[in-house]
């Protein structure tokens, strides 16, 4: 079983309550739009993290992070990248992909709402955490936070960390 936070567009901001939820996290993910890299190595201190490099981030990095981050989470296959659209709506870049090789678990961030729903048609869960950061149009900071037991998603929550 591992508990896992995710979260996306932080924007350069980290905070008291971000790293509490961290803490309590088995590994953090993150789905780009970091920022500073203080962020992912405040986090790093604490948790293991995986995360992507977003559209606003820096050479420095798109060193560390990849745009595409694929891997297995216990039995669940998990694929991160930043801007990756909605079931119906996936970004071109990613969409053949999605199609031919489909993950049980598809997280992007970039829009700063936060979104979960089931893809039917290519049989897998999309996660969009919001934004955890302050800089955008978003009302209230959110991120999720789930567990992953062999191959179920579960205890799916919210976590809002107030307005910006």
């Amino acid at each position: 079983m591992t508990k896992i936070l995710l979260l996306s567009d932080t924007h350069s901001h980290i905070d008291d309550t971000i790293l509490k939820y961290v803490a309590q996290a088995d590994e953090v993910w993150h789905a780009g739009d970091i920022g500073d890299l203080n962020v992912t190595d405040a986090i790093k201190k604490l948790k293991p993290l995986r995360a992507v490099y977003g559209n606003i981030d820096d050479a420095k990095a798109r060193l560390e992070f990849p745009l595409n981050n694929r891997f297995s989470c216990e039995n669940v296959s998990v694929w991160i990248t930043h801007i990756g659209g909605y079931p119906g709506k996936y970004n071109p870049n990613v969409r053949e992909e999605l199609v031919l090789n489909p993950p049980k678990l598809f997280i992007c961030g970039h829009s700063h709402i936060l979104k979960v729903m089931f893809d039917k048609k290519n049989n897998l869960l999309h996660m969009n955490p919001g934004a955890a950061g302050k800089s955008g149009f978003h009302k209230v900071r959110t991120m999720l936070r789930f567990v992953i037991d062999d191959d179920k998603i579960k205890d799916l929550e919210i976590i809002e960390i107030g307005e910006k």
